[in-house]
């Protein structure tokens, strides 16, 4: 896990500890990308905000050494800190995203998810759709 605000690693830490499960703590981007050359990685989970390489830079680094064979593939998990963050992680193609604020249930998905090889999206704080009508009039039974 790669976040520079220590309050997220406890978070994360705490959800995710498990018999089975080794959590490798970085507090920078290039370390998480580092982490990630060394080998024995399974999963990254980035924040998407961090003083040095946020979240999509390592997530778009991580694409472009495994895209030419530097790297085995690894699946990012990236924390976002607003609804409208889902932009950034679909651009940097990353296999899942949260948004804050974190829960156990959400983050454990997540996870299970990505290392089962799947994807996560979370729909959490996404707007309501309302249909309106041509002539600028809700539809009838939206709102």
């Amino acid at each position: 896990m790669a976040s520079d605000a220590p309050t997220v690693r406890n978070e994360l830490r705490a959800a995710l500890v498990a018999p089975d499960t080794e959590i490798h703590e970085v507090a920078s981007g290039p370390d998480a990308v580092e982490a990630v050359r060394d080998g024995g990685i399974d999963l990254v989970v980035v924040d998407l905000q961090m003083g040095n390489m946020g979240g999509m830079a390592v997530c778009l680094e991580l694409t472009l050494e495994q895209s030419y064979g530097q790297l085995e593939h690894v699946p990012v998990l990236m924390l976002l800190d607003r609804r409208p963050d889902v932009f950034l992680a679909r651009r940097s193609a990353a296999e899942g995203w949260i948004v804050k604020p974190l829960d156990p249930l959400r983050l454990r998905r997540a996870v299970r998810a990505l290392l089962d090889g799947g994807t996560y999206h979370d729909e959490s704080y996404q707007p309501v759709p309302v249909l309106v009508g041509t002539d600028g009039q809700l539809a009838s039974g939206a709102g």
